[in-house]
């Protein structure tokens, strides 16, 4: 008798045991549990060609002032940017609100700082002294700048002088080409002439995500 209530009890907890587990199965399924999708991760959404047009022709004139800076031409460095605060303005960052808030006051505050150095260089007299401002344009840009727009043009290279400013004292920059032609030394350096304008070495990649 003992015997028969034993395998009773025993058979009344595994049907407990199965009626248990499928309520839970079912029950977690109803409310989208973990077996449910995942969520896919937020990413930053992808610019419109107007956008991507801005930024492209925009660094076409910082380039354009690299070039002024290798060949030591002052008054063709303000006039390229010149061109290039203009571009600047043209950049249609409210196309950055579909993205989050952080984002858009990133970009808006990065173009100020680009904005502010890029001004301070048009009032300098000294090629010493827009080489410097020509630097902060540089280093507001990469890597703040980029990160927050979320590049997506072609490729770029961020590249290094050590003693842009004198020894000890570097400077970077960034350029269309892997080939280091160096906008602080240039062609015609009083001290060097042109043995250092190959002078430097790149020091990251800026590429699309």
């Amino acid at each position: 008798m003992k015997t028969v209530k034993r395998i009773l009890l025993l058979l009344l907890v595994l049907i407990l045991g199965i009626v248990g587990f499928y309520w839970y199965k079912f029950s977690t399924a109803g409310r989208g549990g973990d077996s449910g999708p995942k969520q896919p991760p937020i990413t930053l959404k992808k610019h419109s060609e107007k956008f991507n047009s801005s930024i492209a022709v925009l660094m076409n004139a910082y380039f354009e002032i690299k070039s002024a800076f290798v060949d030591a031409d002052s008054a063709l460095a303000k006039s390229s940017c010149k061109k290039f605060l203009q571009l600047l303005d043209s950049i249609p960052v409210d196309e950055l609100k579909k993205d989050t808030a952080s984002i858009f006051e990133t970009v808006k505050s990065n173009i100020t700082d680009i904005r502010m150095n890029a001004e301070s260089l048009l009032k300098q007299s000294s090629i010493t002294e827009m080489r410097q401002d020509f630097r902060m344009v540089s280093e507001v840009m990469y890597p703040s700048f980029f990160r927050a727009i979320n590049y997506e043009g072609p490729k770029m290279y961020w590249q290094n002088c050590p003693m842009a400013f004198g020894e000890g004292k570097e400077a970077n920059w960034i350029s269309n080409t892997e080939e280091i032609v160096n906008p602080y030394l240039g062609k015609n350096h009083p001290e060097f002439k042109s043995s250092m304008l190959h002078c430097g070495e790149v020091k990251d990649t800026i590429k699309a995500q």
